[in-house]
């Protein structure tokens, strides 16, 4: 009963209900909604601080910002459902119309990102198989089953996360690059957020709790992520940590190629990788090897593929029993 009341009270401020609702919609950080609700920083962090406590909302740093969302798990987030469904959508229009404006802004920001590394991004896209078929057997593979809790660990723009989010009760992108996180932010829409989010975070520290029998990510994914890592097998096994008994584990990238260039200008550590190396990793992690599949470059006009193109793999695996470790 405490805790209800502690919840109503902390809603009930015309403020806090406004900065909820908002937060139902976006995940935003602390100057984007001084921007939006017109109040000072302190009278905004205060309210941020009681909503917070009384644990209808989520609080994540990422750098010098703070972001907020509302929460999506719980009582709290059963109590905000429940207002937002009773509360007159008048309340918060003109809230709505500056939050459009902090979008727009934020996306703005994003395209220039993007556009100021195209270039780079496009010629390492040249070299490999095509995503919209390497994206198509992760799609085919992972949604092959139910997701319930999904993990992309090394997000980058989020593409992976738009993809599989629809197919899961909840996803969560991770990355170090808080440029790349923004681009990923953009892609969250009112429909997905409840059930999607982005963190900063290092992929060989999860900020998630071990995983257990009812508890952990029950799919784990690394696109395109393993070859910038000096220790590829660490971030496995930390993945391996996180993920609940009988969850599956998914790798894409790069069979062991010869581009030395690809190490020297764009910061790949590793130059692709052996099956029987991310076997050894599974293996190592107490992940039971499954199976693999190759997505072969475009062929050149001899038919045959291209020497100087990149194949793509897929490695699969599944997350034994704790108790058997």
């Amino acid at each position: 009963m405490d805790k209800l009341v502690s919840m109503l009270r902390a809603a009930g401020d015309p403020t806090r209900l406004r900065l909820l609702l908002l937060l139902r919609e976006a995940e935003l950080a602390v100057s984007e909604l001084i921007e939006i609700v017109g109040q000072s920083q302190p009278r905004v962090s205060r309210h941020l601080k009681l909503l917070g406590e009384a644990g209808l909302l989520e609080r994540f740093k990422e750098g010098s910002w703070v972001f907020y969302r509302a929460a999506d798990q719980g009582k709290g987030a059963d109590l905000s459902r429940a207002l937002a469904a009773l509360a007159d959508p008048a309340l918060i229009a003109t809230d709505r119309a500056h939050l459009t404006h902090v979008r727009e802004s934020r996306a703005a920001a994003a395209a220039a990102y993007f556009k100021a590394n195209a270039a780079q991004w496009e010629r390492i896209r040249a070299l490999h198989a095509p995503e919209k078929d390497v994206e198509a057997a992760i799609v085919r593979r992972l949604t092959a089953k139910p997701i319930e809790e999904l993990l992309d660990a090394g997000t980058g723009t989020g593409r992976m996360l738009e993809l599989l989010a629809p197919h899961a009760k909840r996803a969560v992108g991770l990355d170090v690059s808080p440029e790349m996180l923004a681009i990923a932010r953009d892609r969250l829409t009112k429909d997905n957020l409840s059930r999607v989010q982005v963190r900063l975070g290092d992929i060989y520290r999860l900020p998630f709790n071990a995983g257990a029998r009812d508890t952990g990510f029950d799919t784990v994914l690394f696109h395109q992520v393993l070859h910038y890592l000096d220790d590829p097998g660490a971030a496995v096994a930390e993945a391996a940590r996180v993920m609940r008994p009988g969850g599956r584990l998914a790798i894409a990238d790069f069979a062991p190629h010869g581009l030395e260039f690809l190490r020297d200008d764009y910061a790949h550590r590793r130059l692709g990788f052996s099956d029987r190396e991310v076997k050894g990793w599974f293996e190592a992690a107490y992940l039971k090897p499954g199976e693999t599949e190759t997505i072969a470059p475009v062929e050149d006009k001899s038919g045959r593929p291209a020497p100087d193109k990149l194949t793509v793999k897929l490695w699969f695996a599944t997350a034994r029993a704790k108790e058997a470790a």
